[in-house]
């Protein structure tokens, strides 16, 4: 394209769209790459209760729809498809959809993070409806209610122990023997009494799908073969998440989990004029509103880039 843009933000969830929000009312004309699966995680989530100004709950779909459009309103463009590859080797900055070429001064990362699933059809059937990935956003939903969790690491034994402020009981179920989470995490999950342990099983089959809703698993012991069903009414997946940063890995500095690294207390990442938001960057809050909050963040940061780059080429100018 010959029409080099001021800001590129590629990622259309939380952090994508209030970054396209705070740079369009700059008026830094941002292009968002938004995908085809735009609304990040939370187009899989039904109600959302937790986020600041929805008094009454809202869908997650609803939710995102309602950030997309606000951005929209002051100018924000969008292109419903998934960027394929980026050049940051010079500026401006190049981004990629097939063999059209995008370039902008600015390019703003916001392409967030996916809950590795159990790859159940049960699982995608129900998910929204008993199916979730995420304690604290979900947790207030099942109180008194009984809830099972998925996984052996410590973000499996930290859902636990929150969702036992909310569930009558809470089962963790373990495809090995022994978990694989920090001892200090296993003791003080073992010391919760709501908490009770099903060791050596997988979930072959989420239960209730003709009722609308989760009603059980079935579990497959990993070592005698046997299935048994556990009634229940929530299925917490906790086997981790993983970053959507495949695109600027040759790029962009992360650490070994892929997650790009920024600067202490900004944005920045090591190549100049990229920004980094949100869940792609967050292995840590990982939620809605913080993602919103470093998708603000970036826009400003890359508003401050913008405007020492033009600051700089004037004075070059006045000094030639």
């Amino acid at each position: 394209m010959s029409d080099v843009r001021d800001v590129i933000i590629i990622g259309g969830g939380p952090a994508g769209y209030t970054a396209a929000l705070y740079t369009a009312r700059a008026n830094l004309r941002p292009l968002v790459f938004e995908g085809f699966n735009w609304g990040g995680q939370l187009m899989i989530t039904s109600d959302v209760e937790n986020y600041p100004g929805y008094a009454d709950g809202v869908l997650g779909p609803t939710m995102m729809a309602d950030f997309r459009r606000q951005a929209e309103r002051f100018g924000a463009e969008y292109v419903t498809d998934d960027v394929t590859r980026v050049d940051f080797s010079e500026s401006p900055l190049a981004v990629f959809v097939g063999d059209t070429e995008y370039r902008g001064d600015a390019v703003i990362v916001a392409t967030g993070a996916t809950a590795r699933q159990l790859g159940l059809p049960s699982e995608q059937t129900l998910q929204g409806r008993g199916v979730s990935y995420c304690a604290t956003c979900d947790g207030a939903f099942f109180r008194d209610k009984v809830v099972v969790v998925v996984g052996g690491g410590d973000s499996a034994m930290e859902e636990a122990g929150f969702l036992s402020r909310f569930a009558r009981k809470v089962v963790a179920v373990h495809r090995r023997d022994e978990f694989r989470a920090s001892p200090i995490m296993v003791d003080r999950a073992r010391s919760n009494e709501k908490i009770e342990f099903v060791f050596n099983a997988v979930v072959e089959e989420v239960l209730g799908a003709g009722e609308g809703r989760v009603t059980g698993v079935r579990l497959r012991d990993t070592v005698s073969g046997e299935s048994s069903v556990l009634d229940a009414d929530g299925l917490f997946v906790a086997v981790g998440h993983d970053p959507s940063s495949a695109l600027f890995l040759d790029w962009i500095d992360h650490d070994e989990q892929g997650y790009l690294v920024t600067e202490p207390g900004s944005t920045r990442t090591n190549v100049a004029g990229v920004f980094a938001a949100g869940d792609v960057q967050d292995h840590t809050y990982r939620q809605a509103v913080t993602a919103a909050g470093s998708g603000t963040m970036a826009a400003l940061d890359a508003q401050r880039y913008l405007e020492e780059r033009r600051h700089q080429r004037e004075l070059a100018a006045s000094s030639a």
